[in-house]
């Protein structure tokens, strides 16, 4: 931590910075302004498991707007990880810069050294601002990376698990809805068309739904085109603005988050909200208009999960078939959400959240004398 820095800290008075980190394990600012390596580590909750969660680069505008959001995206990843049924806790890291003209390998190797002085407490790997390659050089100062390219023993591009997450948690919420997973009978309308969005648009094409999609890249709107017609499939392209307002059954984000909102929210007619985009919901208050305008929400972080499932599972040694028949176990999550939101008369972001807190009690209820202190299961070091 620099000089500045802890100046600031003294004049948030009355250990301010303790409060706002209260709900958090640990907190950790690394400062190696020799490689231009400035970064906060936080450490969620570790009661099922060893941190797990990525580290994004952007620019800040100050400290707190860092600390804020590796809070918040740390305490996230535990829930995300309850959700998926990985035996892991919830961590983030965030590194102050710009991720076009800082990064560099020197830097990532400093940081390797900071998540290595956790003492495996956190695995790590690519976010927003980051790349693999990124990660390949703090590989140099740790074992604690997760999400690596096949070369380096990993399972590689994590889209596919992510993208049918999605399918799976359309199935469900068809189910709910209608009481049949048939995708082929309804209609979906696709918001983004990146690594992610296009596999869940190719995979609703191939099952032979209709689908409007929009996309910032014209690149991608004449990729999926061409999908389309390679699959005998149906797609309409919409402005961008006007996504949220088709006459279709399924809204499906798989872009930026915050997109439920009072505005988009006015001429909404969709039934359902199933997507791989996090933090669909701008707030919690347009969950419970969501809930009582009887919309089902999928919440974003039990449906984007299988991502999340790839990366976990990669580090007992990459295994495809297990990534995919864990994945599956996405849509029963949805389900079970679905009937704890109507039994509750309940959101079902609250049943989700409700959900997962249940299970970390009982896991910290658990954790007794009679544990092991050694697990086997985190007994892993790639």
């Amino acid at each position: 931590m620099g000089i500045r820095d802890i100046e600031k800290m003294e004049t948030m008075g009355d250990f301010e910075i303790m409060e706002r980190i209260a709900g958090h394990e640990q907190v950790l600012i690394c400062n190696r302004p020799e490689v231009g390596l400035r970064a906060i580590i936080s450490i969620h909750d570790t009661t099922f498991g060893p941190a797990l969660g990525g580290t994004r680069m952007q620019m800040y505008n100050s400290f707190d707007e860092a600390l804020d959001d590796s809070l918040k995206l740390s305490r996230g990843m535990t829930y995300k990880c309850i959700g998926a049924d990985v035996d892991f806790g919830g961590g983030k890291g965030v590194i102050i810069g710009n991720p076009k003209t800082d990064r560099k390998p020197e830097l990532f190797r400093a940081y390797g050294q900071m998540v290595d002085s956790l003492h495996k407490r956190f695995y790590t790997g690519t976010d927003m601002g980051t790349e693999i390659g990124d990660f390949t050089h703090a590989l140099k100062e740790t074992r604690q990376i997760a999400g690596k390219p096949p070369e380096f023993h990993g399972g590689g591009d994590s889209s596919e698990p992510t993208a049918l997450g999605v399918i799976y948690g359309i199935e469900a919420a068809n189910k709910e809805l209608y009481g049949t997973r048939d995708i082929a009978s309804r209609t979906y309308a696709v918001q983004g068309l990146g690594k992610v969005g296009f596999k869940v648009a190719e995979h609703l094409l191939a099952r032979g739904a209709k689908i409007f999609a929009a996309d910032i890249s014209g690149d991608s709107v004449k990729a999926i085109a061409d999908r389309a017609d390679a699959l005998d499939g149906e797609v309409e392209f919409v402005p961008l603005e006007d996504i949220y307002t088709v006459d279709a059954d399924v809204f499906v984000p798989c872009a930026i988050g915050g997109v439920i909102n009072d505005e988009t929210l006015k001429d909404f007619r969709m039934q359902a909200i199933v997507g791989s985009a996090n933090n669909v919901l701008a707030s919690d208050a347009h969950g419970e208009v969501v809930h009582e305008r009887g919309i089902l929400y999928a919440p974003d972080y039990i449906v984007n999960s299988g991502g999340l499932i790839q990366v976990a599972d990669e580090l007992y040694g990459a295994n495809p078939d297990r990534v995919m028949t864990k994945t599956r176990n996405i849509g029963h999550s949805l389900e079970r959400i679905f009937d704890i939101s109507k039994e509750r008369n309940i959101g079902t972001f609250r049943a989700a959240d409700e959900m997962c807190e249940q299970k970390l009690e009982l896991r910290r209820k658990m954790d007794s004398m009679f544990s092991a202190e050694g697990r086997p299961k985190w007994d892993f070091d790639n």
